[in-house]
């Protein structure tokens, strides 16, 4: 069963979600950050990635960036632009992009249940990343970001959702990007009590989006246990700030893949070595994958459709597209082992598509592979398997915003 509990967030002032609103802080470079900022003064990107506040010459993990986002948080608690309910609530949020619709609870799981494999993972993660959040978590003395769980869908949970969307809204606000986002309160106990008693039957959850918002959670409430060996377990620090959503509402984009440079290749030789193993069907247009097994490939300026010559493996991760042009191409033909720390590879999110694909490609005389996405079953097979994804293999749109929720611990 899934533990998960309402809490007494951090929102913001009415009026003020637009302003405050920002998305995720590890979708910016430290540049880009930086100029958002610089236009979006309120914006909580200020408090996420609180080095925007000092000159390119200080770390992004010097001690001070730390504190200013402590500062930053706890002065704009006290003028009034965060607000903080007065009794345990579940939020529920709806995002509506492109003409779909996601509906998500936001509410606190359990760290036991990420412990015991209740909340199941699918990627690895970045010790570097993770040390980051937990130290940003530690001087805010709360979680910031929410994380992007998955469960499968429960007709229960439906309609009660229906149910609380008959409301009027706290917030209802267009994000960047043209994304609808509305908020609802669940305050009442015997809806509350509901809620809690369909995740009761769930047994799973999965983790979407946000590994190292999870991962930096779980650490701190380990060390704040050791810290306080008479804890309870009721503890805030023993829940994890997220935003639950039905598996049948999310779509998953593809995350595509640049090579920078061809090494010691040419584009024949490097269609030769494919060729060995795949079918390389040149194309006068983009060669977008329109179903699993497909490849598109950009190079000398020309496309084409790879599909495979060899019986691809039912393995759970060996079937996995980005894991087939992995073992299949990156490695062989480029020896890329490790895309997650290669710097002869970049990635490029699905809600970005060819022009930014070609124009990398050129720009390095490398390549470009357009992947079909990946899909939500393969996420959980792989997560129920107990393995990992590739780095970068799925992209979720759109993005949760960071602000809506804080979760002090």
């Amino acid at each position: 069963m899934a533990d998960i509990r309402p809490l007494k967030a951090y929102r913001p002032a009415q009026g003020l979600a637009q302003t405050i609103a920002a998305l995720p802080y590890d979708v910016y470079t430290r540049q880009e950050a930086a100029e958002y900022v610089k236009d979006h003064p309120d914006s909580f990107l200020s408090i996420d990635r609180a080095e925007t506040a000092f000159p390119p010459d200080v770390d992004t993990y010097d001690d001070r960036v730390y504190k200013k986002a402590a500062d930053l948080l706890h002065t704009r608690i006290q003028r009034g632009d965060f607000i903080q309910d007065d009794k345990p609530c579940f939020y529920v949020y709806e995002q509506t992009f492109q003409g779909r619709t996601q509906t998500g609870i936001v509410a606190c799981a359990s760290v036991d249940d990420y412990l015991n494999g209740v909340i199941r993972r699918h990627e690895n993660t970045v010790e570097v990343k993770e040390r980051d959040r937990i130290r940003h978590v530690d001087a805010c003395g709360a979680q910031t970001g929410p994380v992007f769980l998955a469960y499968r869908h429960n007709e229960d949970l439906d309609s009660l959702l229906c149910e609380v969307k008959n409301a009027a809204p706290v917030y209802d606000f267009v994000s960047e990007g043209d994304v609808r986002n509305r908020v609802f309160i669940i305050s009442d106990e015997r809806q509350q009590s509901a809620v809690q008693d369909c995740f009761a039957k769930i047994t799973r959850l999965y983790i979407a989006d946000g590994h190292h918002r999870c991962a930096s959670a779980v650490k701190v409430a380990c060390k704040k246990r050791k810290e306080h060996p008479d804890y309870t377990g009721n503890e805030p620090f023993n829940y994890i700030l997220c935003v639950i959503f039905p598996d049948d509402q999310l779509q998953i984009l593809d995350y595509n893949r640049v090579v920078l440079g061809l090494g010691d290749l040419d584009k024949s030789e490097v269609l030769v070595k494919i060729r060995e193993r795949f079918q390389a069907v040149p194309y006068n247009t983009v060669a977008r994958p329109t179903r699993k097994g497909e490849i598109g490939m950009f190079i000398g300026r020309r496309w084409y459709m790879l599909t495979p010559k060899f019986r691809v493996p039912a393995d759970p991760v060996g079937s996995l597209d980005v894991e087939i042009l992995q073992k299949n191409i990156l490695e062989p033909v480029f020896h890329i082992e490790d895309p997650r720390t290669d710097p002869k590879i970049a990635f490029v999110g699905g809600i970005k598509w060819t022009k930014v694909l070609e124009e990398m490609a050129e720009e390095a005389k490398g390549c470009a592979f357009a992947m079909y996405p990946t899909s939500i079953r393969e996420l959980f097979a792989v997560a129920d398997a107990g393995r990992l994804m590739p780095p970068k293999s799925t992209w979720f749109e759109p993005k949760l915003l960071s602000g809506l929720f804080i979760h002090p611990i």
